[in-house]
């Protein structure tokens, strides 16, 4: 029964949220904006009818089926050579003095400066989107996994030695198990920074299929208000899905781990 209660209040939230926001959008819509500037904040019903328009919702879902692809190669791409990286620098610490700065360097640049670049050099279709997710999503992965490497436990690499393992033995059979949560908490932060940069890319790549990010830039040019909404909110699902699949991903791959066996119903303050 409390398992019960738990699941109907964890479920709850959320839908009390939803329907504060819902009012609140309703509120602006038709009182605090008169009639003749409703375009502006056009109501929640009149967002799904208009998008739900045969020929409106096929080009809507067109542009989030190309944006989840762009983001989805972009996350693929940077989350290989991400743990590549962070695995060649928790091997030598010249590594990581020569390449850490360069992955620092990349979160620091204005991803913005660099998009008409990538146009210049790569052209604007599909390998310079994929190259914008690539560049926003490599720092999390890359940072996040050399940690989880580098904080393995000091006896058990005593132990390794012990046996004298190799330095490949020692990295599979026990840095990259003992680092998977860092692993994840690093693919869930850069999932949602993926979902961005292919927006961000599509946003100023305006050739080929249209993504979300080109029809964001297209409706407030047309005047269509309802069909922006539309767009960004999307957008904004699809960045949500992304985060619960790999918080879900997350809470599987690494329930051995101690952060997994305590929940707050079940700690010392839970009677409080």
């Amino acid at each position: 029964m409390n398992t019960i209660a738990r699941r109907l209040r964890a479920a709850l939230a959320p839908l009390v949220t939803t329907g504060v926001v819902l009012a609140l959008w309703y509120l602006g819509s038709y009182v605090l904006i008169d009639a003749d500037r409703r375009f502006l904040l056009p109501p929640p019903h009149e967002v799904v009818r208009v998008a739900a328009d045969p020929d409106n919702l096929t080009e809507l879902l067109a542009g989030l089926g190309l944006s989840a692809q762009v983001a989805g190669l972009g996350l693929l791409l940077a989350a290989l050579l991400g743990l590549l990286l962070a695995a060649l620098m928790s091997q030598a610490r010249w590594i990581e003095r020569a390449v850490y700065p360069y992955a620092v360097l990349l979160q620091t640049v204005p991803i913005l400066a660099l998009v008409p670049l990538f146009g210049f050099w790569f052209g604007f279709g599909l390998p310079s989107r994929v190259l914008t997710c690539v560049l926003i999503a490599l720092f999390p992965i890359t940072a996040n996994t050399l940690f989880g490497l580098r904080s393995t436990d000091p006896a058990l690499h005593d132990l390794f030695t012990l046996h004298r393992a190799s330095r490949w033995t020692r990295l599979v059979k026990l840095q990259l198990p003992a680092a998977l949560p860092s692993i994840l908490t690093g693919l869930r932060i850069s999932a949602g920074a993926a979902v961005i940069g292919a927006i961000v890319g599509d946003f100023f790549f305006q050739q080929g299929q249209p993504g979300l990010g080109q029809l964001i830039y297209l409706y407030p040019r047309r005047l269509q208000s309802e069909l922006l909404f539309a767009a960004v909110g999307l957008a904004s699902l699809l960045g949500l899905a992304v985060f619960w699949l790999f918080g879900a991903v997350a809470r599987y791959a690494t329930a051995w781990h101690d952060s997994q066996q305590r929940t707050p119903s079940s700690g010392p303050d839970a009677a409080r």
